[in-house]
Parts: structure tokens; C-alpha cells; sequence
């Protein structure tokens, strides 16, 4: 069995910022994969502040998550759609493009998407 993992998201291993100061996600590294916060500030669009980053005409990254607060738009590459609120739990295949809803930041964890998420290519 191996041991307890402590780490916290305020202390982060890694920050990834989004393009425009549009947001940042918080990233910690556990032994199978990352966990990541995601704050998406209003005006965040995946498509605007980090398709320049992924270079991908669509989110290519899988999500389970649960939003804290504010509201997000997911609309899929074949046209379905939903919106998520504090309190829900999302599961988003690839191939989405996002965007924040109203004027809250939208801050949300996610255990299985941002391993590679708005990560920076040399």
C-alpha cells in the first residue's frame, strides 16, 4: 500500500497562465496524474486564450470536473451543448470549445484533462 499524499492548489507545482491574463490553471502532481484549478476569468474563451497555446482547432483534452463558482459554456464539435454552475459535476469529451458565462470568474478542479492542459510547447 503506499503512503498518504498531502498537496494543496494554493501551493501549486505548477502554474500554466492563459493567454490575455485571461485565467491560469493550478496544477499538482500525483503518482497517476495530475490535479488541476482551473480559474477562467469573464471573457475566457478556450478558443481565444488557449487554442494559441494547444494549437488545436478544438479542446482536444477529456474533463471530469467540478465547477466552485461562476458559469461555463461547453459546446461540442458536432454541435451539442451545456452549461455548468457551481455545485455540478461535468464530464466533457475532446473536441469542445468553452467559454465563461456572466461576469464571476469560473473556477473549477479537474482530475483527468489538465495533465497537458494550456502547456507550452518549446
Amino acid at each position: 500500500m503506499s503512503g498518504m499524499i498531502h498537496k494543496s492548489l494554493d501551493k501549486p507545482e505548477e502554474t500554466r497562465p492563459f493567454e490575455d491574463g485571461k485565467g491560469r490553471l493550478d496544477l499538482v502532481d500525483l503518482a497517476n496524474g495530475g490535479v488541476g484549478r482551473g480559474v477562467f476569468e469573464p471573457g475566457w474563451q478556450w478558443s481565444k486564450h488557449v487554442k494559441p497555446i494547444a494549437q488545436t482547432e478544438s479542446c482536444q483534452a477529456a474533463h471530469s470536473g467540478y465547477v466552485l463558482s461562476g458559469r461555463m459554456k461547453i459546446v461540442m464539435d458536432d454541435g451539442q451543448e451545456m452549461e455548468v454552475s457551481p455545485g455540478e459535476y461535468m464530464l466533457i469529451p475532446p473536441g469542445h470549445d468553452a467559454w465563461v458565462v456572466g461576469d464571476e470568474a469560473c473556477i473549477l478542479i479537474d482530475w483527468q484533462g489538465f495533465v497537458d492542459y494550456a502547456k507550452r510547447t518549446a
